[in-house]
């Protein structure tokens, strides 16, 4: 036997690792299992290129829990160490990594999730729940002897021979008092589907019965699928492979995705994954389930945000890169050149499969459009470079359900909704119900109205206005109809000015000034007597207030004005002015009034009674 001290300055190291990275504790399994599957795949690269003569027989890696003992053990049967090495890799080299981090850190308060492994601590982090460490560990090489390396948190180590019968390494834990959370085999459990779910090497975690009751039979419990589909070739994968995937991924989502796109790259970096669309609802849920990275099948996070673009993080599945470095922190991450160009390439084949859908099957595209639109829109809004390649299959649709690419739609209307000063007018409704009149009278003049009904339609179309030329869009109820679309031939208005002015007056008394603002137009008799409009301006910046658009709040906190339109060639305007009876004429003005509050849903508590009381006195 032989006793030593790693040489090291810090002679507390041990209580500094456990202080610093404490909140990341449990990332000790990911470490050791992880360094127990490297020990395999080292062996089975030996042996394929004939550099040992090992049977590779059973490699299993098993986690096993004795809680009599208190004890933690992580087996593998991979290439196993001597002494020598030991010495080597164990008591120089990680220690001189966990030197450097002290030294690094403390004197700061690292991030919440910093990660070990970058300063070459992977096996350390067994002391941050361990009082003892053992490693009994046989050599693939011939005529190895067994070892036994025994440490206590102090910097003080004992290195033995003994007896092992088994080739590959066992770590044996000794777990400490205040970390027995982890002698609980739900948590063990739970730590290993989290992140050892798809190592390239089968992991045992006990035993479970399979089959039926009078012929149960024990098996191995393994937690893994060391071939995950994103490890496969496209062209070796059906539909349904990927759909049991998606299920693997996410036990508790119940509805299939909507399609996916197999990322398999090689070249500037190695790239594979499997990415998801989901249904998206029209509004923004929290994501559950989200991205989730991995490094050489070993998982990394699931916190892709500043990783991945924004709009990238509403889709689903996982991202595999041996280049995202696996052990630094997240703002390491977001900094690093590797991951920056990851992302832009994953944005490119986002959009170049969202395009070859849409070329290939349009019909099927249309038919899935609402549930990725908000996805697409985000995109545009967010990435100059996917908006340049999406603005080729973003889609709109009208009110009659038909969808348009964004010029063939241009081209559409451009004869007829071109105003007097060359400005391509887009007429769009929030609210087919609400704004229905409207579209009605839009529709009557031969126009086109879109539907924009998603919560950041206020931004996307303020990016449409500003990337499309002399165009304009304009909510449907924001003006009449005749003032949204400016054309030469302004109608003739039946009222002089000073009947007008004489008329102002009695309207203005009858709605909240605070809240309307009363202006005469010469509409066609057939419009109605008097309309309600919102101006187009405020209520985009209310809107876009609404969902958090950057410096809008001013606009948020201000109380809603509207427009009341009266239309001075419709023959009850006329009657209303020529009614000598001022009850009279009083109670038609406020009838007309009532009625288009009415159609935009603004009439409502003691208003509404009164309304409705005051038209069953008209009719009798």
């Amino acid at each position: 036997m032989s006793t030593g001290k790693i040489n090291v300055q810090t002679e507390n190291i041990f209580p500094i690792i456990k202080k610093f990275l404490y909140s990341d504790h449990e990332i000790f399994l990911r470490e050791l299992v992880s360094n127990a599957v490297d020990a395999t795949q080292k062996l089975k690269t030996l042996v394929s290129l004939g550099e040992s003569k090992a049977t590779l027989g059973d490699l299993k890696v098993e986690v096993v829990i004795d809680k009599v003992a208190k004890t933690l053990t992580i087996k593998d049967k991979g290439i196993g160490m001597t002494a020598e090495e030991i010495e080597k890799y164990i008591t120089q080299i990680a220690f001189s990594g966990a030197e450097e981090f002290v030294n690094k850190y403390k004197d700061k308060t690292p991030e919440a999730n910093a990660i070990i492994g970058h300063f070459g601590l992977g096996f350390y982090s067994a002391f941050m729940v361990a009082k003892k460490v053992e490693i009994f560990s046989l050599s693939h090489k011939e005529g190895a002897q067994a070892v036994r390396w025994e440490c206590d948190g102090s910097p003080e180590y004992k290195l033995e021979d003994t007896s092992k019968s088994e080739r590959g390494t066992d770590i044996v834990l000794h777990i400490a008092e205040d970390s027995e959370e982890f002698l609980e085999d739900y948590r063990i459990s739970s730590l290993l589907t989290k992140y050892c779910k798809f190592l390239p090497v089968e992991i045992k975690f006990g035993t479970r019965k399979e089959g039926e009751k009078d012929k149960e039979v024990e098996v191995d419990n393994i937690i893994n699928n060391p071939s995950p589909a994103w490890t496969k070739k496209p062209a070796d994968l059906k539909d349904e492979d990927y759909k049991n995937f998606y299920r693997e991924l996410y036990p508790m989502n119940f509805e299939d995705p909507l399609f996916h796109i197999h990322l398999n790259v090689d070249y500037p970096f190695n790239l594979t994954g499997i990415l998801f669309f989901p249904k998206l609802k029209k509004t923004f849920e929290v994501q559950k389930d989200k991205i989730q990275l991995y490094c050489n099948q070993v998982f990394v996070t699931d916190s892709v945000e500043n990783i991945v673009p924004d709009f990238l993080a509403l889709l689903q599945g996982v991202i595999d890169s041996p280049d995202i470095p696996l052990n630094v922190s997240r703002s390491y991450l977001q900094a690093d050149g590797n991951v920056k160009k990851i992302s832009a390439h994953i944005t490119k084949k986002v959009a170049d499969k969202l395009e070859e859908i849409f070329k290939k099957d349009r019909a099927d595209f249309e038919a899935k459009w609402e549930d990725i639109k908000i996805f697409v829109q985000y995109g545009m809004l967010s990435e100059e470079k996917f908006y340049e390649k999406a603005k080729n299959f973003a889609l709109v649709k009208n009110t009659d359900g038909k969808y348009y690419t964004l010029d063939e739609f241009a081209e559409k209307v451009k004869p007829t909704q071109t105003d007097k000063d060359k400005r391509v007018i887009y007429l769009y409704t929030s609210n087919m119900d609400e704004q229905h009149s409207f579209i009605e009278t839009a529709k009557e003049r031969g126009y086109e109205v879109l539907v924009f009904d998603s919560p950041i339609d206020s931004h996307f179309i303020n990016q449409l206005e500003s990337k499309l030329e002399n165009t304009s869009f304009v909510r449907v109820d924001a003006d009449t109809i005749d003032k949204l679309i400016k054309k030469d031939d302004a109608q003739p208005s039946k009222l002089s000015e000073d009947e007008q002015k004489k008329l102002q007056p009695v309207v203005e008394s009858v709605v909240p000034k605070e809240k309307f603002t009363v202006v005469f137009e010469s509409l066609s008799e057939k419009d109605s007597p008097m309309l309600i409009t919102k101006p187009e301006f405020m209520r985009r910046m209310k809107d876009m207030s609404a969902l958090g658009g950057g410096g809008m709040n001013f606009y948020g906190s201000m109380p809603d004005m509207h427009n009341l339109v009266v239309n001075s060639n419709h023959p009850l305007i006329s009657k209303i002015l020529n009614e000598k009876d001022e009850a009279k004429q009083k109670q038609l003005t406020k009838q007309a009034a009532d009625l288009a509050m009415l159609s935009q849903g603004l009439l409502k508590g003691e208003e509404l009674t009164k309304f409705i009381k005051r038209s069953v006195e008209l009719i009798d």
